[in-house]
């Protein structure tokens, strides 16, 4: 029962922050309306917190390394919460900008250590599925943002949604911090050689381009799915917005069916590559609904905002086994520095492409990019768990798995 509970707080932990990093964009014209900020300061302000984030996920990684993760979630979680009750007092674009960018900073501990808190407590047997719930964080953030911020935003302006946000903040960092356990470390004896960079090898940097890769066709989906379905379709906005609800439903959906089946084959690229083809064929379905519109248009958005975000947990269970349980904080931070700056990056470039030459064309360069996705994915052996020959104690979790020597094949280095 112990593997569910740290589950749970991993899960949550990055609930909050996302809910946090993903609810500041609903705030948008309450920032406008109570410090009298164009559009463009706006945007900028949005932004701090994700900039916050990718500078500092290395770092946080690194000290869940030396520290572990107990102490680095509930510090961050905890320094985020008191960084927002500050923003709640200030106003202007320079010193709110400063203390929402700490903040993206601050919660960057929990994407570093979170997911190694979950991996050390499940064995490869396990890990795909509980990487795969963990992984529904974003769009349970996500969601919760949507239903809490704009009431928030209108009612109480900037200052009570910030609030609300770090009570999130502090009341998990209080739950991880008095119930969350580190999984245990192997011990290294005197003189025995500090584990090996797992760097040195191509297969974890083939993991974070692959990935990065990937993130191109789901936040494509993610940032025009409700104008293309409104320019494209004729949808109105509320309606598009509920269909689009479907959508982050199947998104979480597909993360823990992935894992599960990543479990049962006993493999994470493998499922990974063969996701990546039904990506692609998914996005070409997409870019042929954008030429010649119809009701299976809308069917194909939905599907592709629900299978593109399918490979995340994967890829980041395949790094944190590639990278053994000396190196899995690091790995973790640079996985997903990697990927925030696909989402970063993807919008404005993509966004640029459509307008000059159409949907159509959009939805096909992501679709390209998830094929070769598949090529740059390597061919990694993931030891197998070993079975149990006693039955389990209830509180020792399972022992991190050494990180898996790349298989003798064409497709890897």
């Amino acid at each position: 029962m112990r593997r569910w509970m740290m589950l749970a707080l991993g899960t949550a932990a990055q609930t909050v922050a996302c809910t946090f990093l993903y609810g500041l964009p609903y705030t948008s014209e309450a920032l406008r309306r109570d410090n009298g900020l164009s559009l463009g300061q706006v945007g900028l302000l949005v932004a701090c917190p994700t900039a916050g984030l990718l500078l500092t996920l290395i770092v946080w990684g690194a000290l869940a390394d030396r520290f572990g993760e107990r102490a680095v979630i509930t510090s961050g979680l905890a320094m985020t919460a008191v960084l927002l009750c500050l923003a709640a007092t200030v106003n202007g674009l320079v010193p709110l900008g400063v203390l929402l960018a700490l903040a993206g900073a601050a919660s960057a501990s929990v994407s570093a250590a979170s997911g190694r808190l979950v991996i050390g407590w499940f064995s490869a047997r396990e890990r795909g599925l509980a990487m795969g719930i963990r992984q529904t964080s974003t769009p349970l953030g996500m969601g919760v943002a949507a239903l809490t911020v704009p009431t928030l935003a209108a009612h109480d302006g900037v200052g009570g949604t910030v609030l609300f946000c770090a009570a999130l903040c502090g009341v998990v960092a209080v739950l991880v911090g008095s119930l969350a356990t580190d999984p245990p470390r192997t011990a290294r004896s005197a003189g025995q050689e500090p584990a090996a960079n797992p760097y040195r090898h191509s297969a974890l940097w083939r993991i974070h381009a692959s990935s990065a890769l990937l993130c191109v066709p789901q936040f494509a989906t993610n940032a025009f799915a409700m104008v293309f379905l409104i320019d494209v379709r004729g949808w109105s906005a509320v309606h598009a917005g509920r269909l689009l609800v479907l959508s982050q439903v199947l998104g979480a959906v597909s993360r823990v069916l992935a894992g599960r089946w990543s479990d049962r084959v006993g493999s994470r690229v493998r499922p990974m590559r063969q996701l990546s083809v039904c990506i692609a064929l998914v996005m070409g379905a997409t870019a042929l609904g954008a030429l010649r519109p119809s009701p299976l248009t809308d069917l194909a958005m939905v599907l592709a905002c629900g299978i593109t975000a399918s490979t995340n947990g994967l890829a980041f269970t395949a790094t944190a086994e590639l990278a053994g349980s000396a190196w899995s904080g690091r790995a973790m931070g640079v996985q997903n520095t990697g990927q925030n700056l696909a989402a970063s990056l993807t919008p404005p470039l993509l966004g640029g492409l459509i307008a000059s030459a159409g949907y159509a064309r959009g939805f096909m360069l992501a679709g390209a990019l998830a094929v070769a996705a598949c090529f740059v994915i390597p061919s990694v052996r993931i030891p197998a768990a070993p079975k149990p020959t006693a039955a389990p104690k209830p509180t020792s979790p399972p022992s991190p798995a050494a990180p898996p020597a790349p298989e003798r094949d064409s497709r890897t280095d």
